[in-house]
């Protein structure tokens, strides 16, 4: 609009025949006659933006059609769409019947749809824990899968110790589905013994994000064998900084190029974690070795029995 009445400004001394109009650069004359047409018959206003919605639409439903969908769910207020597109096929044939999603969008549109509430289960973090002793607190993970030759993907489950680095397990499993957690987790209990804590993300099988304070089975059998969870928060992975900064070295040193099938894969992964533990010293640790700052854990691993429920067979 500045710029129009910048330009009417400059031309209001000139007669508004075309041959008369002033000269603007880039601007076409009957794009400047129109200027000065809507000035002289709107005034000021005439050089605002004018819509561009066009008159009317090819598809447009005409309103009498409408007003019959809102008169049948006012009549009808436990139908939904497709019972009052049937209604008005019946009560009119003669009228094109529209779809069942433009009677959705006429009832939205007059605010007939009751809209539900989607409760969501927000996962939150925990307060963390301050371990400086091994066994004070485990950390675990999936790193990320990757494709193996024989075009299968695998899924590493990794677990390592918070306070002497030591890695504990890194399994190579087709899926992060937690009957094979638990197998994993089992196997590294009985030879290490029980941790005080563990820590991981929000993800599966650590958590479900729509069971009861997110816990999912693996969580709740951790819980009664007396081992504290701690979860970081959703989009934080440095909160497992400790732990997810063993993974760029596991990638590069195990997975280019990544194994013909699960067997060789994992004795990649056996390899590595000899190494990592034994071989390979860490300045957190003063250059020491985690195997040299790690110790069993004096918690043995004992099965629970199994859950018995009263009166159900």
């Amino acid at each position: 609009m500045d710029e129009r009445l910048k330009f009417r400004c400059a031309g209001s001394g000139w007669r508004e025949d075309r041959g008369a109009l002033p000269p603007v650069r880039h601007l076409p004359q009957d794009r400047c006659h129109k200027i000065i047409s809507r000035y002289n018959a709107c005034g000021l206003e005439g050089l605002t933006d004018r819509s561009r919605r066009p008159y009317r639409h090819a598809n447009q439903l005409p309103f009498q059609i409408e007003k019959l969908i809102v008169r049948a769910k006012q009549e009808k207020p436990n139908w939904g769409a497709p019972k009052i597109r049937e209604r008005l096929a019946r009560f009119y044939p003669d009228v094109q019947t529209p779809a069942i999603s433009t009677v959705h969008a006429v009832l939205d549109r007059n605010g007939l749809v009751e809209h539900r509430k989607r409760r969501r289960n927000r996962a939150q973090g925990t307060p963390f824990s301050q371990p400086c002793r091994a066994n004070d607190l485990w950390c675990a993970d999936y790193k990320g899968e990757f494709m193996l030759a024989d075009k299968r993907y695998c899924y590493p489950l990794t677990i390592t110790d918070f306070a002497s680095r030591y890695l504990l397990a890194c399994e190579a499993l087709h899926t992060t589905k937690e009957v094979y957690a638990f197998t994993v987790f089992e196997r590294v209990f009985q030879e290490f013994g029980l941790p005080r804590a563990i820590r991981t993300d929000n993800g599966v099988p650590f958590a479900s994000p729509n069971a009861l304070f997110n816990l999912s089975r693996l969580s709740v059998w951790w819980l009664r064998l007396g081992i504290d969870i701690e979860r970081i928060k959703p989009g934080h992975p440095q909160q497992n900084g400790r732990h997810e900064r063993m993974h760029p070295a596991l990638k590069l040193e195990t997975t280019k190029p990544a194994g013909a099938n699960f067997l060789q894969q994992q004795a990649r992964f056996d390899d590595f974690v000899e190494e990592f533990n034994i071989e390979r010293p860490h300045q957190a640790l003063n250059m020491a070795c985690p195997a040299e700052c790690y110790s069993v854990s004096p918690r043995p691993y004992r099965r629970l029995p199994s859950l018995g429920y009263p009166f159900h067979d």
